[in-house]
């Protein structure tokens, strides 16, 4: 873990609490979820419900896990055997990670990519394999031949995160056969970080990997609450995939943090059943505030890709005269009273992002009005 460390998430928070800046940077929402969920949480701590849950998870969350997963995409899991919780997104990944890969072994994983990949990868001693997302036609994809070129004989594990964190893409059916297409050839597994399902925009589908042909019997799935519902600080998370995976993980996962907490747990399965009317508000909200926030960047002289989902926007800031995405995005709170967040820290290649800075827009309408007006003055 010598190449890593303080997240860059952490960093920029801190530095934009030190200068009093404008927040853009960590991907977390400004209000709460959906106000029956919080008290359900609230009626589970007054209930008793404070020790510790089985450690798979509360019964009533993994099969609304399952219900979910069964209802949306037509995706049949045993809640018992084949779904499992986890403290947030975060450790169901590096647990999978972890469980799945041996020293030695390689990931292909699509750059950018969140920062925790690369620690998760680094802990199991397994190698990461880049390939690279460019922009094409207003959108981030990546190469087929790359993609083909990075597997190999030690090739494990492929780490596929749709929709994306930071470029905002949502890989189509098309860019999903070619990932499968990899996987069954050379005998992979697919990790899928799919925390973003809900929040795509433009009428845009996620598809998950595992309901293309032969995928959910080599397919470890990831979501979460913390995005769907906005409430990033509950941590909880689950893992869906065939029985064996689930096992290995649960054989990692329990010597980390054995369970994940019971009030929450509680709410999210209530939610998962009842409020999926409140995401779809969620969904229409978010993306009025990614068209709010694109305007302002372009206003302000930033070249902005329109993102299909999540909460992030890329700007190139070349048009600016700038062409270092960690110094400006070091610079900004003084240039400007912003935070962002320089997307070359989520490379391996460091130049094919340097000209790219990330910005939220899970934020309140009066502050994407504030942050962008502050950063007209950049050009």
């Amino acid at each position: 873990m010598q190449e890593f460390g303080t997240t860059i998430f952490a960093e920029m928070s801190a530095l934009a609490a030190r200068t009093g800046s404008i927040n853009l940077g960590q991907g977390f929402p400004d209000t709460d979820g959906p106000p029956r969920m919080l008290e359900t949480a609230v009626e589970a701590i007054r209930s008793g419900a404070n020790q510790y849950p089985p450690g798979p998870g509360l019964p009533e969350l993994r099969r609304a896990v399952a219900a979910q997963r069964r209802g949306r995409y037509g995706l049949d899991y045993d809640p018992d055997t084949e779904v499992y919780i986890t403290v947030g997104a975060t450790e169901g990944i590096a647990a999978s990670v972890l469980a799945l890969a041996n020293p030695g072994d390689e990931v292909i994983v699509f750059e950018p990519y969140y920062d925790s990949y690369a620690a998760a990868i680094a802990l199991a001693g397994a190698v990461r394999r880049p390939v690279t997302l460019r922009p094409d036609g207003g959108r981030f994809t990546f190469d087929p031949d790359e993609l083909r070129a990075a597997a190999g004989p030690r090739t494990r594990l492929v780490l596929v995160n749709t929709p994306h964190n930071p470029t905002g893409t949502v890989f189509t059916r098309a860019e999903l056969e070619a990932i499968a297409a990899l996987c069954r050839e050379h005998d992979l597994i697919a990790i899928t970080d799919e925390v973003y399902e809900y929040l795509t925009f433009d009428g845009t589908e996620h598809i998950p990997l595992a309901a293309l042909d032969g995928m959910r019997e080599r397919t470890v799935a990831v979501s979460s609450a913390g995005k769907t519902f906005s409430v990033t600080g509950w941590k909880t998370g689950w893992v869906t995939a065939p029985a064996p995976y689930v096992r290995a993980v649960q054989t990692v996962k329990q010597f980390m943090t054995y369970t994940a907490g019971g009030p929450w747990q509680r709410a999210v399965a209530y939610a998962l059943e009842h409020e999926l009317d409140w995401v779809a508000r969620l969904r229409d909200s978010l993306q009025a505030k990614r068209d709010r926030l694109v305007a302002g960047l372009e206003a302000a002289g930033l070249a902005a890709v329109r993102p299909q989902g999540t909460y992030f926007v890329q700007a190139d800031i070349r048009p600016l005269g700038f062409t270092d995405g960690m110094e400006l995005a070091l610079a900004l709170p003084e240039k400007a009273g912003v935070v962002a967040i320089p997307a070359q820290v989520f490379y391996d290649d460091a130049a094919a992002g340097a000209h790219f800075v990330r910005f939220a827009f899970c934020k309140k309408d009066e502050v994407i009005d504030e942050a962008v007006e502050r950063l007209r003055g950049l050009g």
